[in-house]
């Protein structure tokens, strides 16, 4: 498989594990509980994402394409399971999004839906210049409509669109817009990818951004005023970015030293999960957190790379939507940590506290190290 996709992958989750032990043990004293309780959870949870990481990469990745049309029913139904009273878990008012698992804790359907919607998208756009299209008896009333719809393309975008309004709809009813815009973020890498054409992004967009409008919740629109102005909001939702800003601020070039944070006594609310790129800046400075950007900048690149040399047009699919998928998701984590848009509840791969969801990170990973064991010789560096 690939080494240098692997050595950053391990590089990064191993940093990760370390931060969250810094950012964490100060929580986990004030709660009663064992300093290095997150430590160790998220310890071992990386241990065992490591391991099925390189399960999933011995499996041939063909597999994965049969395997998307069931992937993609189980993220459905979990979707509409999460919304089931006594079956997520109460953790904040009208807000369903975590199903509690027995000996693991809690995940969120939202992350299985992810790699479902890329798994199937690929499979199915994988055969976009070889299946014939269906075609309509000349004598049929809609035979004129259906040629319009599939000379400007827009035919065979139906059922992914279809697909994609089912699962916004799904998530609004959580709600959980971030999640929603990953889905989207990861659905568009392989559209694009497939050689849609830029047209139907910018359609998609504009009325992606209606709907939004038409489903926000109240208190995401009071997010946005806290984004706009957080110190005349600092006990109405403003406190968290506002510290957020004094850690990274207080860092400075070199940082005050691993373990050494402020914020992270009672002052950050959560430290150890979506702001944990905040206590990096603080602990390790802006030289720390250049190092951590660029392996991630590294890992997106290889992962590129790898799609580009992949064997087949189903591998290249899976590895883009992927590798983009980790790329948003690190992108709109140090947005909303630096302030530059608004609050989300999007986490940080590999750095924020969360078992399940590293588990899950570590096994996409290994989808893209299976593709990356299948590349031709002709193509290896």
């Amino acid at each position: 498989m690939d080494l240098p996709f692997l050595m950053l992958v391990v590089l990064l989750t191993g940093i990760g594990v370390i931060m969250v032990f810094s950012a964490s043990y100060a929580t986990a004293y004030y709660e009663g509980r064992d300093p290095t309780f997150y430590f160790f959870r998220q310890g071992l949870f990386a241990v065992a994402g490591l391991a099925i990481m390189y399960v999933v990469s011995k499996i041939n990745y063909q597999t994965f394409r049969w395997l998307s049309v069931f992937a993609l029913i189980l993220a459905i139904l979990l979707l509409i399971a999460v919304l089931i009273p006594g079956i997520h878990t109460d953790r904040s008012d009208n807000v369903k999004r975590w199903i509690a698992v027995p000996g693991l804790g809690t995940f969120q359907p939202s992350e299985i839906a992810k790699v479902a919607v890329i798994m199937y998208f690929s499979s199915r756009l994988s055969k976009r210049n070889t299946e014939k299209p269906v075609r309509l008896s000349p004598r049929s009333p809609l035979s004129g409509v259906v040629g319009v719809l599939d000379r400007i393309g827009l035919l065979e975008l139906v059922p992914y669109g279809l697909i994609l309004l089912l699962i916004v709809f799904l998530m609004s009813r959580e709600p959980h817009m971030s999640g929603t815009l990953l889905i989207l973020a990861g659905a568009a890498a392989v559209l694009f990818a497939a050689g849609i054409k830029l047209r139907w992004f910018a359609l998609g967009a504009s009325a992606l951004a209606g709907l939004l409008l038409l489903v926000m919740q109240d208190y995401q629109s009071t997010r946005i005023l806290v984004w706009q102005d957080p110190w005349s909001y600092k006990q109405d939702g403003g406190w968290q970015i506002i510290q957020s800003l004094y850690a990274i601020g207080s860092g400075g070039l070199l940082g005050l030293g691993l373990g050494k944070s402020r914020q992270k006594f009672l002052y950050l609310p959560e430290p150890e999960n979506d702001f944990i790129f905040a206590i990096v800046c603080e602990e390790l400075g802006l030289i720390g957190a250049a190092v951590i950007l660029i392996l991630f900048a590294l890992l997106v690149i290889r992962g590129y790379w790898i799609a580009i040399h992949a064997r087949d047009r189903f591998g290249a699919l899976l590895v883009v939507g992927i590798t983009t998928l980790t790329a948003v998701q690190v992108f709109l984590n140090i947005a909303v940590v630096t302030n530059l848009i608004p609050t989300t509840g999007i986490s940080l791969p590999f750095f924020s506290y969360g078992g399940t969801a590293l588990m899950i990170q570590l096994a996409e990973m290994g989808v893209v190290l299976s593709v990356s064991r299948q590349i031709p010789p002709t193509k290896q560096e």
